[in-house]
């Protein structure tokens, strides 16, 4: 990594994924890195947290409206379809298949990514409140 900062409560060389916390689909995709990371490569970090505001605020990007899942590695940023299509080419077979999206143009494939984030509540539906990580999940997300 280059000699600028690092983001606030991350180390260097962290993977984190940054998700909606209310958002139902968000929390689906956040229980399956869960399952499917065997080797425990992300932490996960909900958007409303304390962390997940400081790093949208390290980034720049909004801290009341989340249109988009980021994703941190080791201290650089990727937001939408790059950030999924990152996140799924580190997981193990069959999943890692889907990186070979990332062939397709970035305009088509963040115009697919952004139909669903933009109309996630409406199909998928939200928490009243975040949802806490279970005791057995705790270690795996980002803390203050």
């Amino acid at each position: 990594m280059s000699d600028r900062a690092q983001p606030p409560f991350t180390q260097p060389g962290d993977r984190v994924v940054l998700f909606d916390g209310v958002c139902k689909l968000c929390n689906a995709w956040a229980r399956f890195l869960i399952r499917h990371d065997r080797e425990r490569r992300f932490r996960l970090c909900s958007v409303q947290s304390e962390p997940g505001q400081a790093l949208l605020a390290w980034f720049d990007l909004p801290t009341t409206h989340f249109d988009t899942m980021a994703y941190i590695e080791d201290g650089r940023l990727f937001v939408r379809s790059d950030a999924v299509l990152r996140i799924v080419g580190q997981l193990s077979w069959p999943w890692r298949l889907l990186s070979v999206l990332r062939v397709a143009p970035r305009t088509l494939r963040d115009w697919g990514y952004d139909r669903i984030a933009l109309n996630r509540y409406r199909l998928f539906g939200r928490y009243d409140q975040c949802l806490l990580p279970n005791a057995d999940h705790a270690s795996r997300f980002l803390h203050d």
